[in-house]
């Protein structure tokens, strides 16, 4: 089993908008023979949710790179005979697993995309209330019904953190892909240049006929690779997952590089891009052993050793070796934690009251004497409202002074009779 992932960038973003609700119905019951049948308005429909869902038919983020806006469709408005409006379908959004997606604005985890488990990012806004809710013994003929609430809107980024139990990591052209291929099922294209792997491989590797692990080909990283030299900075976000690295060193020095000085530097990279994924636990595999000699592997063994860590001197071309490397990666496995998942965080406070601040914000002018209010979110409650009617006119005032806008009018020095504009409906102001 194997999986080539064309993932190159990592991260992408998007615009996420949930379904609005519909607008509750201003209707009146008319029937043959039945006289003032009364308020029948129904309520509207609830707007769709945006929900993300892993796919492992998808390898990569490459389709956000050309659609960036994603909108779910708004709930039906209410009709007669108190009918409720239809509620919107959601919107599923197919992403690789190992999908994190954040906050664009605050950095906040808000979902993790590796289990099969919908997740709910931006939920649709409900229906509003038609006027039949508000029907009273002294007001039996609203003429005013409750606007849709708006749907969640979020601009997010999206990550793609592999989920892979072992990583292999070391420079270009150290053997990596050759490695993979000969342990598992996975075909990558090899070649003797630098950066042939240009895209993550993942490919299973089976122990036993109960037992496999997931290996990954992280492409070659290269000093300066923490700082975004190379291809390292955006791969180096795949490794993150890893319980286990198996750093690749070329044994042969056919390049004319010291494999210890190699090890040091890669190490260095890895501690500089994350102090977490530099205590990630490593097994060294020198490879190309068959093309060294006994005393250039076993000075290389010597210093890997020092410094704590398991050595197994390898030929991926002859599959020498492999068969031990495997076995004790597996067995390490077995001592580790699962695959590291990243836990949603909690909205805080001051995002929420952001966010009720928003429903209610506006901005006041004056121009030649009349009085502009610009309040975006008031455009839909104008809609489900009656000018003419007084009972509609005494919810429109109710609303103006709840939200602030009459207070601060009134602070602005506004008198009887003055003109007031909001989103063009003019009307005279009325203490």
């Amino acid at each position: 089993d194997h999986r080539d992932l064309h993932s190159f960038p990592t991260r992408r973003s998007s615009d996420l908008k949930a379904g609005n609700g519909g607008d509750g119905a201003i209707s009146f019951h008319r029937e043959k023979y039945v006289a003032a049948g009364g308020p029948d308005g129904g309520n509207g429909g609830k707007g769709g949710d945006v929900i993300f869902v892993a796919d492992d038919n998808f390898s990569s983020l490459i389709d956000f790179r050309y659609k960036r806006k994603y909108v779910a469709q708004n709930g039906e408005n209410g009709g007669a005979k108190r009918c409720t409006g239809k509620s919107a379908p959601d919107l599923i959004i197919k992403v690789p697993r190992g999908t994190v997606i954040k906050d664009a604005q605050t950095g906040r985890i808000m979902a993790d995309i590796s289990t099969d488990e919908p997740q709910i990012l931006a939920h649709g806004g409900r229906g509003g209330r038609g006027n039949c809710n508000f029907a009273t013994s002294t007001r039996q003929i609203p003429r005013f019904a409750k606007p849709g609430y708006p749907g969640e809107e979020f601009e997010v980024t999206l990550e793609l953190k592999l989920i892979a139990d072992v990583g292999l990591v070391g420079f270009p052209n150290v053997g990596k892909s050759t490695l993979i291929s000969a342990v598992s099922a996975a075909k990558p294209k090899i070649a003797n240049y630098h950066f042939t792997t240009l895209t993550p491989v993942l490919g299973v590797v089976k122990v036993s006929e109960e037992k496999s692990f997931v290996m990954a080909d992280i492409p070659g990283l290269i000093e300066g690779a923490s700082d975004g030299v190379g291809l390292g900075h955006e791969f180096l976000k795949h490794v993150e997952r890893c319980r286990l690295i198996v750093h690749v060193l070329d044994a042969s020095g056919v390049e004319g590089r010291d494999p210890r000085e190699d090890f040091d530097i890669i190490n260095s990279e890895l501690e500089n891009f994350s102090s977490e994924l530099a205590q990630c636990p490593q097994i060294v595999a020198a490879n190309k052993c068959d093309m060294a000699d006994e005393e250039q592997i076993e000075h290389i063994r010597n210093y890997i050793e020092q410094k704590g860590m398991k050595f197994f001197a390898v030929s991926a071309a002859t599959t020498h070796g492999t068969k031990e490397l495997i076995n004790d990666v597996a067995a390490e496995l077995e001592k580790l934690p699962p695959v590291k998942s990243y836990e949603a965080e909690p909205i805080t406070q001051a995002e929420i009251e952001e966010k009720a601040l928003s429903h209610t914000k506006f901005d006041i002018e004056i121009e030649d004497g009349v009085y502009y209010v610009d309040a975006k979110w008031l455009e839909p409650v104008m809609r489900t409202i009656s000018m003419d009617d007084y009972s509609s006119l005494q919810y429109f005032q109710q609303v103006l002074r709840k939200s602030g806008i009459i207070d601060k009018l009134e602070k602005m020095g506004i008198n009887e009779g003055d003109t007031v504009n909001i989103l063009g409906f003019e009307f005279d102001y009325v203490r």
